[in-house]
């Protein structure tokens, strides 16, 4: 069957639809483009806030901890080890959310994740000073659990709110708050460990799990699974965003073609591209403090603030750069797939040669906060990059690929404290934390970024893949329902017109 013109010209366009190609939607289109209080834009301030909370509960312990092995029985024997070649200065995340998700839907696994984040954050301190390090350990362990659910269960919502033509500056916007509330914790941490109530380091956690608190409530109450199912959204806007996600003013979600992913390129290379990050990333934010406090001696006031400055640099490169991106898609300058390499290219091997060159800055604070934060900076490329490409190449599964990608990444971001932990301050082979063990774990930080995002460039794709193909879902719907009522025959009948657009 011979496809309609302005459909041949879509597939040529690596899959996507532009919204303004769409028949019906230009009215639509221009109806809504004046106006700023648009359902989905609240959507995704509230899905950044989010983001911003969740890395407030990652990174405050990497500050409170700084504090909190002075106070409590969490020791493991050994004295703080600093290296001395400096001079003293001014010293005074799971798979099976992605399933579920998809299954029940996103929204309640989301906001009442992070409300169990949130509230476990108050019994940080009990644990701390009554159970230990195993106490502390599974308090930990059940706050990871509850924002389990933040990153799969976020691209699944972008998925259903953003079209594509604003997919790469509302998914940086929501990624974003990642940096944000970085930028928040490592301050605001280091001055509650100072000056706030209860012994100073209680305070980070009961402070930012309240705060987290209010905003799961507010999420569960004022944000909506899609635009089908939000009450007030206007009926325009409604249809411009299902009819540019999906063609149809509704969308179907067919079985999860796990083999076909299993055997997809493109979808390795988003896999190793995010372990390649969160490598490098966990590297700087769980040891950025460390190293600040070792080998620059920064106070803890100081490090809390300077700590913060590489990713303000990140946050507002993101979203100027998020913006490039999707010019770059609409003005038809450059294809989904060069857009994303580009952009993910900035992201990975920026701070990749970043981190060797802070290699060698040695005992320069100025010049090596400076690198770092400029690394750190560019590496917000990754959001316009990697990070929003699942939602390119499989906007229905875009979920259950991030939980995938996600869990790895974790997985991988792990390895990294462990790796300098073995090489910074090993008392078995006598090994202290001084500049050279140092730049060992910026190489292999920056190594891993370099190799994983020489891998995305290689086998990367911004196509929408052909298993999450909707015009062949008529077929798979006979098909299931033939193996489902074998015995009574079933014709397959050719798509309707209609249908086939879809």
């Amino acid at each position: 069957m011979t496809l309609p013109r302005q459909q041949q010209i879509n597939r040529q366009r690596n899959g996507h639809v532009l919204v303004w190609d769409q028949n019906g939607l230009n009215e639509i289109f221009e109806d809504t483009k004046p106006r700023c209080f648009q359902k989905r834009f609240f959507v995704t301030f509230m899905l950044f806030l989010g983001m911003a909370n969740a890395y407030v509960m990652r990174t405050n312990m990497s500050v409170a901890i700084v504090a909190m092995v002075n106070h409590t029985a969490i020791t493991d024997g050994h004295d703080d080890v600093f290296d001395d070649e400096c001079p003293n200065w001014n010293l005074t995340e799971v798979i099976p959310f992605g399933m579920l998700a998809k299954r029940y839907g996103a929204l309640r696994f989301l906001g009442y994740g992070m409300l169990i984040n949130s509230v476990f954050a108050f019994f940080v301190p009990i644990a701390a000073r009554r159970g230990g390090a195993w106490g502390l350990s599974v308090i930990r362990f059940i706050q990871g659990l509850g924002e389990g659910p933040i990153v799969p269960c976020t691209h699944a919502l972008l998925a259903k709110w953003i079209p594509p033509n604003e997919r790469s500056r509302m998914g940086a916007a929501v990624y974003a708050g990642a940096q944000f509330g970085t930028i928040i914790s490592m301050p605001l941490s280091g001055l509650l460990a100072e000056y706030g109530f209860d012994g100073g380091w209680p305070s980070i956690f009961y402070v930012f799990g309240a705060v987290g608190t209010i905003w799961s409530v507010a999420f569960i109450i004022w944000v909506y699974e899609d635009p089908c199912s939000h009450p007030t959204i206007g009926e325009r806007e409604k249809k411009y965003i299902n009819n540019s996600l999906w063609g149809t003013s509704e969308m179907k979600i067919p079985p999860i073609p796990f083999r076909t992913i299993a055997k997809s390129l493109p979808f390795y290379a988003i896999l190793l591209a995010h372990m390649g990050h969160n490598y490098g990333y966990e590297t700087l934010m769980t040891e950025l403090p460390t190293y600040m406090k070792q080998v620059l001696r920064f106070s803890l006031k100081s490090n809390g603030l300077l700590s913060s400055l590489p990713y303000l640099a990140m946050w507002l490169f993101s979203l100027f750069i998020s913006v490039v991106a999707d010019w770059m898609i609409t003005s038809e300058r450059f294809s989904h797939t060069s857009t994303r390499k580009i952009m993910n290219s900035i992201g990975q091997y920026g701070p990749g040669i970043a981190l060797i060159a802070a290699s060698y800055t040695g005992c320069d604070r100025v010049l090596t906060l400076a690198i770092l934060t400029v690394g750190v900076g560019l590496n917000g490329g990754i959001y316009s990059g990697f990070k929003i490409n699942h939602l390119d190449i499989t906007p229905r599964f875009a979920g259950v690929l991030m939980a995938i990608t996600n869990c790895s990444a974790n997985l991988a971001g792990l390895l990294a404290p462990i790796a300098a932990g073995n090489l910074i301050d090993n008392q078995v082979n006598y090994i202290k934390p001084t500049i050279a063990q140092w730049s060992k774990v910026f190489f292999i930080a920056a190594a891993v970024y370099i190799i994983c995002g020489t891998i995305f460039n290689i086998f990367g794709s911004g196509k929408r893949q052909p298993w999450d193909n909707p015009e062949n879902d008529h077929i798979n719907d006979n098909h299931e329902a033939q193996r489902h009522n074998s015995s009574a025959p079933v014709t397959i009948v050719p798509a309707s017109p209609e249908k086939t657009k879809q």
